[in-house]
């Protein structure tokens, strides 16, 4: 039996679909069947091929998106009112009321931080669909790993029965002939 016979004939028993009409996924578990290989970790998922840009997006992301950024972010706000407030009388105030300058910064922040956020998540959902591809990989194979342990243990099992089967025959025929051959001493 040829490799790609093999492959045939395991796609078929488990999955009841030629080799060729599987999906790539499909095949893929089909390979690491055949091969009795361990389904490794996704080497896309384990590659850091991130940029600068990339890291320092993902960086900007996860603080952005924490409690000691908006703590921080408050703090420096109520801070830029209360001098500017505090240095009026003075007039030494650099952005008075209606502070125009912090709002031009808060602009400036939310369109910068926002598509900074949006690539980063990108990023995420890209990781999150290699691992989801990659757990699939697994439970498939997991899923026809045990379909393929339960067909031997129904072999063995029917192969047991016929074992037990055969004996008990034999038992029987034994038995016949020695109830046949008491009859016959008796009669």
């Amino acid at each position: 039996m040829t490799p790609n016979d093999r492959l045939d004939q395991l796609s078929r028993d488990l999955l009841a679909t030629p080799y060729v009409d599987l999906k790539d996924v499909q095949k893929s578990v089909i390979d690491l069947i055949a091969a009795e290989a361990p389904t490794g970790l996704n080497q896309a998922l384990l590659a850091d091929d991130r940029s600068f840009w990339d890291r320092l997006a993902d960086k900007v992301a996860a603080i952005g998106g924490s409690w000691a950024f908006i703590g921080g972010f408050c703090a420096a706000l109520l801070l830029w009112i209360g001098l500017n407030v505090g240095l009026r009388p003075f007039h030494l105030s650099f952005d008075p009321y209606p502070f125009i300058f912090l709002n031009l910064i808060l602009s400036t922040v939310a369109a910068i931080q926002a598509p900074v956020i949006m690539m980063s998540q990108n990023r995420q959902a890209t990781k999150d669909r290699l691992n989801a591809e990659h757990d699939y990989v697994v439970n498939l194979r997991a899923e026809l790993e045990i379909m393929r342990l339960h067909g031997k243990l129904d072999a063995l099992r029917e192969q047991e029965m016929v074992e037990i089967l055969r004996g008990n025959t034999e038992a029987l025929d034994i038995l016949k002939a020695q109830v046949a051959k008491m009859t016959e001493d008796r009669g």
